[in-house]
Protein backbone atom coordinates (compact mmCIF):
# COMPACT_ATOMS: atom_id res chain seq x y z
CA UNK A 1 0.00 0.00 0.00
CA UNK A 2 2.78 2.41 0.91
CA UNK A 3 4.35 2.04 -2.53
CA UNK A 4 1.10 3.36 -4.02
CA UNK A 5 1.60 6.76 -2.38
CA UNK A 6 4.42 8.00 -4.61
CA UNK A 7 4.92 11.16 -6.67
CA UNK A 8 4.51 8.96 -9.76
CA UNK A 9 1.21 7.44 -8.63
CA UNK A 10 -0.22 10.66 -7.24
CA UNK A 11 0.61 12.54 -10.43
CA UNK A 12 -1.26 9.89 -12.43
CA UNK A 13 -4.31 10.40 -10.20
CA UNK A 14 -4.10 14.20 -10.46
CA UNK A 15 -3.19 14.47 -6.78
CA UNK A 16 -0.25 16.16 -5.09
CA UNK A 17 2.08 13.70 -3.41
CA UNK A 18 3.12 16.21 -0.74
CA UNK A 19 -0.50 16.71 0.30
CA UNK A 20 -1.30 12.99 0.32
CA UNK A 21 1.90 12.09 2.18
CA UNK A 22 1.38 14.94 4.65
CA UNK A 23 -2.18 13.77 5.34
CA UNK A 24 -0.88 10.22 5.76
CA UNK A 25 1.71 11.25 8.36
CA UNK A 26 -0.74 13.54 10.15
CA UNK A 27 -3.32 10.75 10.23
CA UNK A 28 -0.80 8.29 11.65
CA UNK A 29 0.19 10.71 14.42
CA UNK A 30 -3.47 11.48 15.15
CA UNK A 31 -4.44 7.81 15.23
CA UNK A 32 -1.56 7.00 17.54
CA UNK A 33 -2.44 9.92 19.81
CA UNK A 34 -6.07 8.81 19.99
CA UNK A 35 -5.14 5.23 20.82
CA UNK A 36 -2.56 6.33 23.35
CA UNK A 37 -4.98 8.74 25.01
CA UNK A 38 -7.60 6.01 25.34
CA UNK A 39 -5.12 3.49 26.76
CA UNK A 40 -3.54 6.01 29.12
CA UNK A 41 -7.00 7.01 30.36
CA UNK A 42 -7.83 3.32 30.87
CA UNK A 43 -4.70 2.92 32.95
CA UNK A 44 -5.56 6.03 34.94
CA UNK A 45 -9.10 4.77 35.55
CA UNK A 46 -7.79 1.39 36.65
CA UNK A 47 -5.51 3.10 39.19
CA UNK A 48 -8.50 5.01 40.54
CA UNK A 49 -10.91 2.07 40.72
CA UNK A 50 -8.72 -0.81 41.85
CA UNK A 51 -8.31 -1.21 45.62
CA UNK A 52 -5.05 -0.17 47.19
CA UNK A 53 -2.54 2.47 46.09
CA UNK A 54 -1.59 2.86 42.41
CA UNK A 55 1.18 0.63 41.13
CA UNK A 56 4.66 1.92 41.89
CA UNK A 57 7.04 3.18 39.22
CA UNK A 58 9.16 0.08 39.81
CA UNK A 59 6.20 -2.24 39.23
CA UNK A 60 5.24 -0.42 36.03
CA UNK A 61 8.77 -0.62 34.67
CA UNK A 62 9.03 -4.29 35.56
CA UNK A 63 5.73 -4.94 33.79
CA UNK A 64 6.95 -3.13 30.69
CA UNK A 65 10.19 -5.11 30.73
CA UNK A 66 8.31 -8.41 30.99
CA UNK A 67 5.96 -7.44 28.15
CA UNK A 68 8.90 -6.40 25.96
CA UNK A 69 10.62 -9.70 26.75
CA UNK A 70 7.51 -11.67 25.80
CA UNK A 71 7.28 -9.64 22.60
CA UNK A 72 10.88 -10.50 21.78
CA UNK A 73 10.11 -14.18 22.28
CA UNK A 74 7.10 -13.90 19.95
CA UNK A 75 9.05 -12.05 17.25
CA UNK A 76 11.82 -14.65 17.36
CA UNK A 77 9.24 -17.44 17.19
CA UNK A 78 10.63 -19.24 20.20
CA UNK A 79 8.43 -22.02 21.61
CA UNK A 80 6.16 -21.53 18.57
CA UNK A 81 5.07 -18.16 19.95
CA UNK A 82 3.46 -15.73 17.51
CA UNK A 83 2.63 -12.05 17.57
CA UNK A 84 -1.15 -11.59 18.15
CA UNK A 85 -2.76 -9.96 15.13
CA UNK A 86 -5.81 -9.72 12.91
CA UNK A 87 -5.72 -10.34 9.17
CA UNK A 88 -7.37 -7.11 8.03
CA UNK A 89 -5.66 -4.81 5.53
CA UNK A 90 -6.58 -1.29 4.48
CA UNK A 91 -9.06 -0.95 1.62
CA UNK A 92 -6.95 -0.25 -1.47
CA UNK A 93 -10.10 0.69 -3.42
CA UNK A 94 -10.02 4.01 -1.59
CA UNK A 95 -7.20 5.09 -3.90
CA UNK A 96 -9.49 5.12 -6.92
CA UNK A 97 -12.53 6.37 -5.01
CA UNK A 98 -11.35 9.38 -2.98
CA UNK A 99 -9.03 12.35 -3.26
CA UNK A 100 -5.42 11.90 -2.20
CA UNK A 101 -5.64 13.71 1.12
CA UNK A 102 -8.73 11.67 2.07
CA UNK A 103 -7.21 8.23 1.58
CA UNK A 104 -3.86 9.48 2.89
CA UNK A 105 -5.53 10.59 6.12
CA UNK A 106 -7.63 7.42 6.32
CA UNK A 107 -4.70 5.08 5.77
CA UNK A 108 -2.59 7.03 8.25
CA UNK A 109 -5.28 6.90 10.93
CA UNK A 110 -5.50 3.14 10.62
CA UNK A 111 -1.73 2.82 10.76
CA UNK A 112 -1.56 4.98 13.89
CA UNK A 113 -4.33 3.05 15.63
CA UNK A 114 -1.92 0.13 15.29
CA UNK A 115 -4.20 -2.86 15.85
CA UNK A 116 -6.94 -2.40 13.23
CA UNK A 117 -4.70 -3.93 10.55
CA UNK A 118 -2.03 -6.65 10.53
CA UNK A 119 0.48 -6.32 13.39
CA UNK A 120 3.82 -7.54 12.07
CA UNK A 121 5.99 -6.89 15.12
CA UNK A 122 5.43 -7.20 18.85
CA UNK A 123 7.00 -3.77 19.36
CA UNK A 124 3.52 -2.44 18.54
CA UNK A 125 2.06 -4.20 21.56
CA UNK A 126 4.97 -3.00 23.71
CA UNK A 127 4.23 0.61 22.75
CA UNK A 128 0.53 0.19 23.54
CA UNK A 129 1.37 -1.41 26.87
CA UNK A 130 3.65 1.53 27.65
CA UNK A 131 0.70 3.89 27.05
CA UNK A 132 -1.42 1.97 29.55
CA UNK A 133 1.37 1.76 32.10
CA UNK A 134 1.85 5.52 32.19
CA UNK A 135 -1.37 5.54 34.22
CA UNK A 136 -2.17 8.94 32.74
CA UNK A 137 -4.13 10.11 29.72
CA UNK A 138 -1.46 12.74 29.12
CA UNK A 139 1.33 10.19 29.25
CA UNK A 140 -0.61 7.82 27.02
CA UNK A 141 -1.26 10.64 24.56
CA UNK A 142 2.45 11.44 24.33
CA UNK A 143 3.47 7.80 23.91
CA UNK A 144 0.79 7.21 21.26
CA UNK A 145 1.52 10.40 19.33
CA UNK A 146 5.24 9.63 19.13
CA UNK A 147 4.50 6.05 18.11
CA UNK A 148 2.09 7.15 15.37
CA UNK A 149 4.38 9.89 14.11
CA UNK A 150 7.29 7.47 13.75
CA UNK A 151 5.09 4.91 11.99
CA UNK A 152 4.12 7.49 9.39
CA UNK A 153 7.66 8.52 8.47
CA UNK A 154 8.45 5.68 5.99
CA UNK A 155 6.15 7.30 3.42
CA UNK A 156 8.94 9.82 2.90
CA UNK A 157 11.03 7.03 1.36
CA UNK A 158 8.77 7.20 -1.70
CA UNK A 159 9.71 10.83 -2.43
CA UNK A 160 12.22 9.97 -5.21
CA UNK A 161 9.73 7.81 -7.14
CA UNK A 162 9.01 9.97 -10.19
CA UNK A 163 9.27 7.26 -12.87
CA UNK A 164 8.65 3.47 -13.13
CA UNK A 165 12.33 2.62 -12.80
CA UNK A 166 12.49 4.43 -9.47
CA UNK A 167 9.48 2.44 -8.26
CA UNK A 168 11.27 -0.81 -9.09
CA UNK A 169 14.33 0.46 -7.25
CA UNK A 170 12.15 1.25 -4.23
CA UNK A 171 10.78 -2.32 -4.14
CA UNK A 172 14.25 -3.80 -4.46
CA UNK A 173 15.58 -1.50 -1.76
CA UNK A 174 12.72 -2.40 0.58
CA UNK A 175 13.39 -6.10 0.10
CA UNK A 176 17.10 -5.61 0.67
CA UNK A 177 16.59 -3.64 3.89
CA UNK A 178 13.77 -5.77 5.30
CA UNK A 179 16.13 -8.08 7.27
CA UNK A 180 17.94 -5.03 8.65
CA UNK A 181 14.65 -3.47 9.73
CA UNK A 182 13.71 -6.70 11.49
CA UNK A 183 17.01 -6.79 13.33
CA UNK A 184 16.56 -3.17 14.37
CA UNK A 185 13.08 -3.93 15.72
CA UNK A 186 14.42 -6.89 17.69
CA UNK A 187 17.29 -4.77 18.94
CA UNK A 188 14.85 -2.08 20.02
CA UNK A 189 12.86 -4.58 22.03
CA UNK A 190 16.03 -5.93 23.62
CA UNK A 191 16.98 -2.39 24.64
CA UNK A 192 13.45 -1.84 25.99
CA UNK A 193 13.77 -4.95 28.15
CA UNK A 194 17.19 -3.97 29.45
CA UNK A 195 16.36 -0.31 30.11
CA UNK A 196 13.02 -1.10 31.76
CA UNK A 197 14.56 -3.66 34.10
CA UNK A 198 17.55 -1.42 34.88
CA UNK A 199 15.31 1.55 35.71
CA UNK A 200 13.07 -0.72 37.76
CA UNK A 201 16.04 -1.83 39.85
CA UNK A 202 17.02 1.79 40.44
CA UNK A 203 13.50 3.10 41.09
CA UNK A 204 12.64 3.58 44.71
CA UNK A 205 8.86 3.88 44.33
Amino acid sequence: MLSSITPLGERGRNNRWALTAGAYMAGSALGGAAMGLALGAAGQLADALLPGPPASTRARLLALGVIAALGLVADLGWAHARVPTIRRQVDEDWIGRYRGWVYGLGYGLQLGLAVVTIVSSAITWVALAAAVLTGSWVGGLVVGAVFGAVRGLPVLLTAPVHHPGALRDLHRRNQRWAPVARRLALGGQTVAVAVSLLLALQAGT
